[in-house]
């Protein structure tokens, strides 16, 4: 974690990652997943110095998680996929649906 975390969020990134390799995960993919989850959390509430814009903007972790286990996983999101697009530099991208950046990129 950070310097200057909180206790709560400390207690957060444990309790996440515990979670998370009782599932099966890799020690270093719980770490991983925590760290993601609980810095997420942060840049939301105005705790870190940067954010990116999925970050704010995108619904919360907790959430969504409890959507992709209800409804199984259904992938990248069409942000995601389009960030990834971009860094491929692929053409047309900025007027393709979640089905078409997903076929250009081969997922």
């Amino acid at each position: 974690m950070p310097r200057g975390s909180s206790p709560k969020r400390e207690r957060q990134y444990e309790h996440i990652k515990d979670s998370a390799m009782e599932r099966g995960e890799s020690d270093k993919r719980a770490e991983e997943i925590a760290a993601r989850t609980v810095n997420k959390g942060r840049a939301r509430h105005g705790e870190s110095k940067t954010a990116s814009r999925s970050s704010v903007k995108d619904i919360s972790s907790s959430r969504r998680g409890g959507q992709r286990s209800h409804a199984g996983s259904q992938g990248p999101t069409k942000e995601q996929l389009y960030n990834e697009a971009k860094k491929r530099n692929i053409h047309g991208r900025s007027t393709m649906n979640k089905k078409q950046l997903a076929d250009a990129l081969g997922h």
